[in-house]
């Protein structure tokens, strides 16, 4: 019997993904071990989003293999990459917009009930409440719990994003474009946030702003055109001629 290897977090071996004739995805490989922080840049149209729906099982790879914590979840659903560990946030927000920031926190860690047609939280729970509290306290809205979500800005949004996807304990926490539409003072906030998780939770970023993806990451990966064609540690990345050309087509600037 071959046992699970359970020094990575994730394995992508060989994955390509097809949309009719365009190829999206071209032999992709990826390891991420327990506890690494990645982030994966490119400019637009360079396969990061697909990549990361072909992990989280948006859709399926047209070819290759996805191991998640040594167990092979190429055929999985999403739902079943997230009952074992795969958490993930969106480019565009996901939330419930006329309930208040506690209550979408507390619908993420399964307090919610169908009543009417309708999703509302289910309230007799103290214990669930105090530990959406202490999320909120941990992303910097203690203070918004009863507010509306509409009432929010865009940060704070994004900010309770984080603190949902926390709420489901995740072991692989992906985030797609976090500071996407982040005023300066958010971005510095949100990288304090983001050094801030747990070491246990191994962290996958999609990341546009440079200085956020090179303060966060202990490893760095370039997408181009569909393929991985470059990986290395935030100052091998910042040094690459290659980087400059195809990505910034400058210098790079220092991280925060």
């Amino acid at each position: 019997m071959i046992m699970p290897d359970t020094g990575h977090a994730l394995r992508v071996r060989g994955v390509s993904r097809n949309f009719g004739g365009l190829k999206a995805l071209r032999d992709v490989d990826l390891e991420i071990a327990d506890g690494e922080r990645i982030s994966v840049i490119g400019t637009n149209g360079a396969g990061k989003s697909t990549l990361f729906n072909l992990i989280a099982g948006v859709f399926p790879a047209t070819s290759g293999r996805i191991e998640l914590f040594g167990e092979d979840v190429t055929g999985m659903s999403t739902a079943k990459r997230a009952k074992r560990g795969l958490a993930r946030t969106f480019q565009t927000s996901r939330l419930f917009e006329q309930l208040t920031v506690a209550e979408n926190v507390f619908i993420a860690l399964g307090g919610s009930e169908f009543r009417g047609g309708s999703l509302r939280p289910a309230w007799r729970s103290p214990s669930r409440w105090e530990r959406g509290e202490r999320l909120l306290e941990r992303v910097g809205l203690r203070e918004k719990g009863e507010a509306v979500v509409a009432d929010l800005s865009h940060g704070e949004q994004r900010q309770l994003e984080l603190a949902m996807a926390l709420a489901l304990q995740p072991k692989l926490l992906m985030l797609d474009e976090p500071a996407a539409g982040f005023s300066p003072s958010e971005r510095t906030h949100l990288v304090k946030l983001l050094r801030e998780i747990p070491e246990e939770i191994t962290l996958l970023l999609i990341e546009h702003d440079m200085d956020i993806a090179l303060a966060v990451a202990s490893r760095v990966i370039v997408m181009h055109d569909g393929e991985k064609i470059l990986e290395g540690t935030p100052d091998e990345i910042r040094a690459s001629e290659r980087v400059r050309e195809i990505y910034l087509g400058g210098s790079l600037d220092e991280a925060v």
